[in-house]
This record gives C-alpha cells, sequence and structure tokens, in this order.
C-alpha cells in the first residue's frame, strides 16, 4: 500500500481539496488501503480546512470538515511514496530542504506533462475555491494513472 503526501502553502485550501480528490479516485479503483495525507511549507497556525474549500468538497459528496492543518516535516517525506505540491516554490523547497527524499517530489500539473502552479484561492470568493476544485479534479482524473504508476514504483522500491 502506497502513501500519497500532498502539499500547498499552508494546508487549508487547495491540499485538503486534492488530498479529497485523490482519496476518491482511489478508493474508485479499490485502493482503499492507500494512505494520502497533506501538509503544508508555511502551516503556521493549526485548524481546519478553509469554509470555502468544505463548501466546494461538500457541493461534491466529500466531507473534508474534519481536516487538520500541519506543517510539513522530513517524517511526512520520509513515510511518502509519491509528495505532489501545488506551485514549483514548495516543490523546489522540498527537494532542497529534504534532498534524500527529492526524487519523490513532483508538480501535481507534472501528472499531465505540464508544470504550472495551481492558484491559491485563499480569500477570493467561492467562485475561486470552485475553479481551483475543478482545476484539482481535473488534472488528478488525467493524472491518475501517473499518480498511481509512480506511487506503486516508490513504494517497491522503499
Amino acid at each position: 500500500m502506497a502513501h500519497i503526501l500532498i502539499i500547498c502553502t499552508a494546508n487549508i485550501c487547495r491540499s485538503p481539496v486534492a488530498e479529497a480528490l485523490i482519496r476518491d479516485r482511489l478508493q474508485k479503483r479499490g485502493l482503499d488501503d492507500w494512505t494520502v495525507s497533506s501538509a503544508g511549507t508555511w502551516a503556521q497556525i493549526r485548524g481546519g480546512a478553509a469554509e470555502n474549500s468544505v463548501l466546494v468538497m461538500a457541493q461534491q459528496g466529500l466531507d473534508i470538515s474534519d481536516h487538520q492543518s500541519r506543517m510539513v516535516e522530513e517524517s511526512h517525506l520520509e513515510q511518502a511514496d509519491l509528495v505532489l505540491c501545488m506551485e514549483s516554490g514548495h516543490a523546489e523547497a522540498l527537494r532542497t530542504e529534504f534532498s534524500k527524499y527529492a526524487y519523490k517530489v513532483y508538480l501535481l500539473t507534472a501528472m499531465v506533462g505540464q508544470a504550472y502552479s495551481v492558484h491559491d484561492p485563499i480569500g477570493e470568493p467561492l467562485t475561486a475555491y470552485e475553479r481551483m476544485a475543478k482545476e484539482l479534479a481535473d488534472l488528478i482524473d488525467k493524472g491518475m494513472d501517473r499518480i498511481v504508476l509512480l506511487a506503486e514504483e516508490n513504494c517497491a522500491v522503499a
């Protein structure tokens, strides 16, 4: 069973949404024993997911109301088989700070052969969160085969 770690800045908007979406897609593939978690590169205050992130996930029948943000630590990367980042700066910071695990770190957009950062909707209206959730769902749905392959490859190495 593999472990996928999702990274954004504060671990309250994008990464909890991506975590829920990936977990849902894995369960639909019968991969219920996989672990999906998230953390932030700058998660200073421990708290719940952004209200609008909770709302957009509820619209899709996914409950992230019990999410608690956390700061990324080396142990998280050690335990993960694949680390998916929302921004190039996140990936660069993790590869630098935790170089031992750099081979596990990717941009989420790289799963579909692209290299751009997913916009952070913090402080914006609900419509921005809806756009973010749709973008993440599209990226995850189109990149799910690669996500599973990379996580399985790294899991086999560990």
